[in-house]
């Protein structure tokens, strides 16, 4: 059973075109990877499952109204602002329309640091975000988007800016989170994504392949649009491809 399906799916920001012409569906239980280059759509894909962008035409269907988590970029993420973990957690737990003063009950307290204690990172709680690492901020912010109690976790970028062991501790997180729920995935680290996910979606403003996660040169030219090679696991253009094909 799908969860999204998307048809025909374009997006356009005034005349410049992010997406174009998609055609997709996410099956439940699926952990999908979503690759591509900057500005390929892959984040304005994101959007437009979680509904934040509206298509400029096309349909997207959502089976059965499932409640859904985002993680955005870690670099959207202001580490000044004075909030220590448990509050950034519990604001996952904000409902529309947000009152002043707000106050969270102990409920809300405990499901929170249930979470925390599950990522192991309860012992963070009194901490503030700017004493962290970039590890632990992500995992912080997937904490607060599992406050929600998602059937679908959407990330953007999740080990963008975060050590080796980091990446593979969110990885191997995300695996098991993916036992429970749907887990749609923007990332650069090619490597990792065909270690952890199991099917991975290649999008240059056109969706050029879904299906299984295997990386292989042919696919990663077509979606870079030239020869690349894999360094630590991030995509790089062989030097000199461009001339050559232009020649």
């Amino acid at each position: 059973m799908y969860v999204f399906q998307l048809k025909n799916v374009s997006v356009y920001y005034n005349r410049v075109c992010a997406l174009k012409d998609i055609n997709l569906k996410i099956e439940e239980g699926e952990f999908l990877g979503i690759i591509g280059p900057n500005g390929g759509g892959k984040t304005t894909l994101l959007k437009v499952l979680l509904g934040l962008v509206k298509p400029s035409a096309g349909e997207v269907i959502v089976n059965s109204n499932p409640l859904m988590g985002y993680v955005p970029q870690y670099s959207a993420f202001n580490r000044y602002f004075p909030i220590n973990v448990l509050d950034v957690v519990l604001t996952g737990m904000l409902k529309k329309p947000l009152k002043p003063f707000h106050r969270y009950t102990p409920e809300d307290v405990k499901k929170a640091d249930s979470i925390m204690e599950r990522l192991g990172i309860l012992e963070l709680r009194k901490r503030h975000i700017r004493q962290l690492s970039g590890g632990q901020v992500q995992k912080i912010l997937i904490a607060r988007a599992l406050t929600a109690q998602p059937d679908i976790l959407l990330l953007d970028e999740p080990t963008a800016n975060i050590d080796a062991h980091s990446r593979t501790e969110i990885f191997e997180l995300l695996e098991k989170l993916n036992e429970h729920m749907t887990i749609v995935m923007v990332s650069h680290d090619l490597s990792a994504v065909s270690c952890y996910v199991n099917s991975i979606a290649c999008l240059n403003q056109k969706l050029l392949y879904h299906g299984d996660a295997r990386l292989t040169g042919d696919r990663l030219e077509k979606v870079y649009g030239c020869p690349v090679d894999l360094i630590h696991g991030f995509p790089q253009r062989i030097p000199g491809c461009h001339k050559e094909r232009i020649s």
